[in-house]
């Protein structure tokens, strides 16, 4: 097993590698230029101005240099620093991706348990009455997109309801408590987490109807094993491996469903980071995030293979 995780973990490397040239690559052919940043229209920007901006930027470099030189100041632990402000990049992207996690993290605790959890309820009751329901929810939660979903729940549960706030993650002018930052946490956590449950939900009740039929649990059953102890020791054990897959795949997911929920509802993290880099045109920042982003979905997805082994003692990797 150590020789198939090391394997992976030089195979990730060039992965990442890749990842960042392209994205550099394409960052750098988008239209604009943080040079337009600068520029007050009213005023305008002489050739000679615009060119001292970017040869103070090392915009005046072709862009494989330019791309050397950022890839050689990653290895020495630093990200550079951010044409808008001149704020150190790995600061900015730290204090967000603190935020960011925040409201992922809750978002994925909620979509795995109630998913699984709903997920077995519907396949133990197949056919009945809640059964139906909760895969007409489900078809609904997954066919809705993020930012649909971010709007319904903002309009209803914090314009007319007043149920929620409607955005932030404190109440201005009090002091931030717990309890506080947990209620304005609830309703984006919740928005962010609806396609997860009901995509859980639907891989859970499909892996469970496989399990239940096998002779193993009847066997159980027929030992006078109590109906709690079948289906978490049996059923539960032997279904949930194919879930374990959706949990690595979710993590790319969850970014993309956060950078609409945090503009939603204002909340300062990744997501509302990476829109105000693409719409300046900071290169380092934009090559920063994807970076955090990019080494943060490899270990998701190597977090995966090893879960599999934890559930499954079948599974050894060679």
């Amino acid at each position: 097993m150590i020789v198939y995780f090391v394997r992976r973990f030089l195979i990730n490397i060039l992965l990442l590698f890749l990842v960042t040239f392209i994205v550099y690559s394409l960052a750098n052919l988008a239209p604009g230029s943080p040079v337009d940043y600068f520029i007050n229209p009213d005023i305008g920007m002489s050739d000679q101005q615009i060119q001292q901006i970017k040869k103070s930027m090392g915009l005046d470099q072709p862009m494989l240099v330019r791309y050397a030189k950022w890839l050689d100041q990653v290895v020495h632990g630093n990200l550079g620093y951010r044409y808008v402000n001149g704020d150190a990049v790995l600061s900015d992207i730290w204090s967000a991706f603190k935020n960011t996690l925040e409201l992922i993290s809750a978002a994925f605790i909620l979509g795995s348990v109630l998913g699984v959890f709903l997920g077995v309820f519907s396949a133990l009751h197949q056919y009945s009455f809640w059964d139906f329901a909760l895969t007409g929810l489900s078809f609904i939660g997954i066919s809705m997109p993020a930012f649909v979903a971010g709007i319904l729940g903002l309009y209803f549960f914090a314009v007319i309801w007043k149920v929620f706030p409607a955005g932030g993650m404190e109440t201005v002018g009090q002091r931030t408590t717990l309890i506080d930052s947990l209620y304005h946490l609830a309703l984006p956590a919740l928005i962010l987490s609806l396609g997860y449950i009901a995509t859980f939900m639907r891989y859970t009740r499909f892996s469970v109807l496989e399990v239940v039929r096998q002779d193993f649990v009847q066997v159980a059953r027929a030992k006078g094993l109590k109906e709690r102890v079948v289906i978490t020791r049996h059923i539960l054990r032997n279904a949930i491996l194919p879930v374990v897959t959706i949990f690595g795949l979710s993590i790319p997911n969850l970014f993309i469903g956060a950078v609409f929920i945090e503009t939603i509802f204002s909340w300062p993290g990744m997501g509302t980071l990476y829109l105000n880099a693409v719409t300046s045109s900071d290169y380092p920042l934009i090559m920063g995030i994807n970076l955090f982003a990019a080494v943060f979905i490899l270990l998701s997805n190597m977090l995966t293979d090893w879960l599999y082994a934890v559930v499954d003692p079948r599974i050894r990797y060679q």
